[in-house]
């Protein structure tokens, strides 16, 4: 905000110029010869040549002359009278532009950014709920701001608001109508108000989300969620499933998703001694693929890297099968098979496949995260080792 100000101060005293050149030039000319006073005087002196001359239509036309070149007469000014002082406007538009510029520019939304970026664990919660009543008086007045509106989402999600944060996520849909995330969200959000009942047009757009980014996890993570609690336990381990593959393996969240896998598991009655991963298929037929560098490619040893595999001759762009890997393990050659089938799908019962690999710096998988990307024509799933040679590429080019 100092620099801000600063440019302010800079650009308010060059205008001010505006103001005081007049003035300044005015006095410049004062010390410099009237130009009417010298033609008055050029007048004078010819019209004493042609009295010497005797030559009356001349000096006739000389009057004529003088009288055109003549400036206008001054108005007259009544005595005490004064001009309108012209510095007047200077403070007058500073302080019009500083009304303007605080009611419809941007400087509310600079303070909210500093409020938000100094609350800390330490902030009470009298200072969190005055930050949250500005964030709704700004995002009144400024309806298509998306930032906002994701912020009073979340907001109200965490204070169990449910019908405000379905309220505010309609809102943030009618802008981004087909955002995933914000698709998930408003699905989320009106499970929870409706009860923890998934209605239709919430099942939609959870379904519109994964169809838009087939790794959306709060997405599956609710229908599989609604699914196990209307008694379809082997939906809800599809959806568990596709979940758990993108996962790092032994970690606390594949460890929680394989549990809940469990349970629906032992709700259909089969036997789970422990709440692990399910049991992978046997490898059947599958595609080799050789992930390759271009040379002078800049990944991150801790970037994700993804490689899966899609139906060739299907509209959905959901993966049946995946591999995670890490950025330090390229170039690579690796096997996708049933083994690595995942919701149930195996590789080997697909014609034609596409194989992709998706390298983010974040970890989310989909396009739209990756930096580098690379992908397949379609190839069949076979038991030969033959790979697939796949070249990384910068995402754009």
């Amino acid at each position: 905000m100092t620099g801000f100000y600063g440019i302010c101060a800079a650009l308010l005293l060059a205008s001010a110029l505006f103001y005081l050149l007049p003035p300044l030039r005015r006095r410049h000319w004062a010390g410099e010869e009237d130009p009417a006073q010298a033609n008055l005087a050029w007048l004078r002196q010819r019209r004493r040549e042609l009295a010497e001359s005797g030559d009356a239509d001349l000096e006739d036309d000389l009057r004529l002359r003088l009288l055109e070149e003549a400036p206008p007469a001054p108005v007259a000014v009544p005595p005490g009278a004064r001009g309108f002082p012209a510095w007047i406007l200077l403070p007058a538009v500073a302080l019009l532009s500083a009304l303007l510029y605080h009611q419809l520019g941007a400087a509310p939304d600079v303070v909210l950014a500093r409020q938000m970026a100094a609350l800390g664990p330490d902030s009470s919660p009298a200072e969190l709920r005055q930050l949250i009543d500005r964030i709704e008086q700004r995002a009144a007045q400024r309806p298509d701001n998306l930032h906002y509106l994701a912020l009073l989402g979340r907001h109200y999600m965490g204070q169990e608001d449910y019908a405000r944060a379905r309220d505010t996520y309609e809102g943030l849909l009618q802008l981004v109508p087909d955002d995933a995330q914000a698709l998930a969200y408003a699905a989320q959000a009106d499970y929870l108000a409706s009860g923890r009942e998934l209605r239709p047009a919430a099942r939609l757009r959870a379904e519109q989300a994964i169809a838009a980014d087939p790794h959306q996890r709060t997405a599956l993570g609710l229908l599989g969620m609604a699914a196990f609690e209307h008694g379809d336990y082997r939906g809800a381990i599809v959806y568990w499933e596709r979940l758990l593959a993108m996962e790092t393996p032994d970690s606390a969240g594949a460890r929680m998703i394989a549990d809940v896998v469990a349970r629906a598991r032992q709700q259909l009655g089969e036997d789970v001694a422990v709440a692990s991963p399910p049991q992978q298929p046997a490898a059947g037929a599958g595609i080799t693929v050789r992930v390759r560098l271009p040379e002078g490619a800049a990944i991150g040893p801790d970037d994700t890297v993804f490689v899966l595999a899609r139906d060739a001759g299907g509209s959905s762009r959901m993966p049946i099968a995946v591999q995670r890997l890490s950025g330090r393990e390229l170039p690579v050659t690796l096997r996708l098979d049933d083994s690595n089938s995942m919701a149930g799908r195996r590789i080997s019962e697909f014609a034609r496949v596409v194989v992709a690999v998706q390298v983010s710096p974040g970890g989310q998988p989909g396009e739209d995260n990756a930096s580098w990307l690379a992908e397949s024509a379609p190839v069949p799933p076979s038991d030969s080792g033959q790979p697939v040679e796949l070249e990384l590429r910068p995402r754009g080019s």
